[in-house]
Formats: structure tokens, C-alpha cells, sequence
């Protein structure tokens, strides 16, 4: 204070040596059995940070497999605690005394909100659910039964990472960079291409299902996987356990070790700074969040990608937005192997994770 000598920056939080393992109550991914394929898409979309969409008949599991995504989610760094304490408090959910959120945050609004309870808004605008999930996750289940103005009004955070509301007295921004995770019936009646039930659609109902989500917000979500139904082998009590890979604690090790790998590329030397719980400041980049000049650096391809890519294009009538997420999702799986190039397997995969491309009605 007499200005005579300086003090050493503090942060508050463990040592960045340590990173806090996920609570000890937390839904694991050991406890659903079988959906190895699902689990592999949400563990490519927790390592990238990118949208993810789940489509399968009712009793499949998407829900339970999408609240278990925060648990292999990288812990908050400093300035992300800040970020999600702040809206919090703005929105007057902070209990008073509290401190630095820990955790991030996980929205799960119901099918029938609002496009204001939704993005935000109001005669005095509040923060809307892209809000209070910033830096963690929006769970949106039954997407298709969401009124279509609110999905529409996810399409501007989805690509910005902030929503602004507008009204006669000025106009607020917003942050909202989120991760989304969404799921569906693949049909009105929910077993379309189900072998365990008969599907009782005809096709124009499933093709008019489909089409409640437009082309432009599915091409903002970097996954569509299928989550098919469970036989009863997989999961009958007293059955075998899940594989140990597919357990919470070894996918979130995955998941951190490719995070770094994109830190590596993406942060700049000076934020090698301690943060809370994760060694750093500073909010890292996530492949999903590349821009057009780090793609050419990060994502090149050799000749054999370059041509899978451009018949998958055609193939699928994929737009460019659809082909750079892509890309990313490529990038992503290419760190969890620890390559330093994207091969030809993994933009195969990336291309596979995609599947409402090449469902009816997608295109129509």
C-alpha cells in the first residue's frame, strides 16, 4: 500500500500439480452397461469440446449417459470459475458467501421452455440457460419437442460462444460458450430401425420428425451418434462389468491428456501460469473452438484424406460448416491416439460420427 515492495500474484486453489478427481457421488459410466460406441462419441466430444447429439429408442440410456458427461470434463480453470461465478451471481443464483464455483455447470431445461428462458431475455433481460451453462454443459433432451423458435435461437451462441439481447432501452451480451447435449427419439413413436420393436411410422412422419431440426443447427452439432437399444446380455443384473476403459476416472484421463496436447498448440507461452486446479489462468482452447487459419495449420490432410473428404461431401451433401467440424472432430480423435497428423482412420471416424446426414429427411 506505501508502494515500498510488490506482492507475489495469489490465485486461490489447490496446487496446479493436483488435479481434483470428479466427486466421489458422481454418476459414473461404469454403471451404464454396453453403448461402448456411444461412450467413445462422448468422450471425442468432452476431449474437443464439441456439440453432441444421442438419437435411439426410449430406454437406451442417452440420458444417463449425457449427466455423466461433466464428470470427465477438465476441471475449471481460474478464469472459467470467474466466468461462471459471475452469471451466476448476475442471474442471483450465487447462495450468499460463497466463493469460486468448482464444478461446471451442467442445464438440463425441459422441452418446453422458452426461447427467452432459453437465450435470455425478459422486460429486464437475465441471463438465459446458454448463459448458466457457459463453460460447461446444456443438456437438451427430446430436442425435436423443443419449440422450434428456441432451437432456432440456439444457432447464434452455438457459433459465437454469446448470445445479445436486444430491446428498446439497449441491447446486453451475453456469454454462452457451452457445450450442447442434446438427444432424440429417432422417430415420433421412437423405433425407427429399432430390431428389438417394430417401427409404427410411416416414412413421411419420420421424415417430417426430422426435419423439426434444421439443416443449419445440425450442422452445428459436431456429433450425431446412434444409441442403439440394450440387449438384455449387456446389461441383466449379476452380468459383467463394464470394461475398465469405458469407467469415468479412464476417460477423463484421456480426455485431460488430449487437452494438453491442445494447449500446447493453442495457448501462448505466457499462460503457463498457475491456475485453480489445472495449472493454468487462463481458459484453454478447445479444438472445437479453431479458427479457419489454425484448421490450415492443425488439420492438414495427405492426398488419401483430401479425397475421402471431398466424396464424403458429395456423398452426403455435407456443407462446408459440416465438413470444418469435421475437421475438428478429426483433429480430436488424432490427439486421443497422441498423433501429431490426422490419418485417414481418423477422419473416417469423424466422418461416421455424423449420423443425421445420412438419415431421411435430413436434406428435404
Amino acid at each position: 500500500l506505501a508502494g515500498e515492495a510488490s506482492l507475489a500474484e495469489a490465485r486461490p486453489g489447490p496446487s496446479p500439480a493436483h488435479v481434483p478427481p470428479p466427486p466421489a457421488d458422481a454418476p459414473d459410466f461404469a454403471d451404464v452397461k454396453g453403448q461402448e460406441a456411444a461412450k467413445r462419441a462422448l468422450e471425442i466430444a468432452a476431449a474437443g469440446g464439441h456439440n453432441i447429439l444421442l438419437a435411439g429408442p426410449p430406454g437406451s440410456g442417452k440420458t444417463m449417459l449425457a449427466r455423466r458427461l461433466p464428470g470427465i470434463l477438465p476441471p475449471l480453470s481460474f478464469e472459467e470459475a470467474l466466468d461462471v461465478t459471475r452469471i451466476r451471481s448476475v442471474a442471483g443464483l450465487l447462495p450468499p458467501g460463497a466463493g469460486l464455483a468448482r464444478e461446471r455447470p451442467f442445464r438440463a431445461p425441459h422441452h418446453t421452455v422458452s426461447d427467452v428462458a432459453l437465450v435470455g431475455g425478459g422486460r429486464t433481460p437475465r441471463p438465459g440457460e446458454v448463459s448458466l451453462a457457459h463453460r460447461g454443459v446444456l443438456f437438451l433432451d427430446e430436442l425435436p419437442e423443443f419449440p422450434r423458435a428456441a432451437l432456432e435461437a440456439l444457432r447464434q451462441p452455438l457459433e459465437d460462444g454469446m448470445v445479445t439481447v436486444s430491446r428498446a432501452a439497449g441491447s446486453v451480451t451475453y456469454p454462452a460458450a457451452f457445450m450442447l447435449a442434446a438427444a432424440m427419439n429417432p422417430c415420433p413413436c421412437g423405433h425407427h430401425g429399432d430390431p428389438g420393436q417394430p417401427c409404427t411410422c410411416r416414412p413421411d412422419e419420420v421424415a417430417r420428425y426430422r426435419r423439426r431440426l434444421s439443416g443449419p443447427l445440425l450442422d452445428r452439432i459436431d456429433l450425431h451418434v446412434d444409441a442403439p437399444r440394450v440387449s438384455y446380455a449387456e446389461f441383466r443384473p449379476g452380468g459383467a462389468a463394464a470394461p475398465e476403459r469405458w469407467s469415468t476416472a479412464a476417460m477423463r484421463g484421456r480426455v485431460l491428456a488430449a487437452r494438453e496436447m491442445q494447449d500446447r498448440r493453442t495457448l501462448p507461452p505466457d499462460a503457463e501460469r498457475p491456475a485453480a486446479g489445472t495449472g493454468r489462468a487462463v481458459a484453454p482452447r478447445t479444438n472445437a473452438a479453431l479458427s479457419g487459419r489454425e484448421l490450415e495449420r492443425h488439420c492438414a490432410l495427405d492426398r488419401a484424406g483430401h479425397a475421402l473428404m471431398e466424396a464424403a461431401m458429395g456423398r452426403l451433401g455435407l456443407s462446408a460448416r459440416a465438413c470444418t467440424r469435421i475437421l475438428r472432430v478429426a483433429r480430436t480423435i488424432a490427439d486421443l491416439d497422441e498423433s501429431a497428423a490426422i490419418g485417414e482412420a481418423h477422419l473416417a471416424e469423424a466422418i461416421g460420427l455424423r449420423l443425421l446426414d445420412r438419415g431421411p429427411g435430413r436434406r428435404g
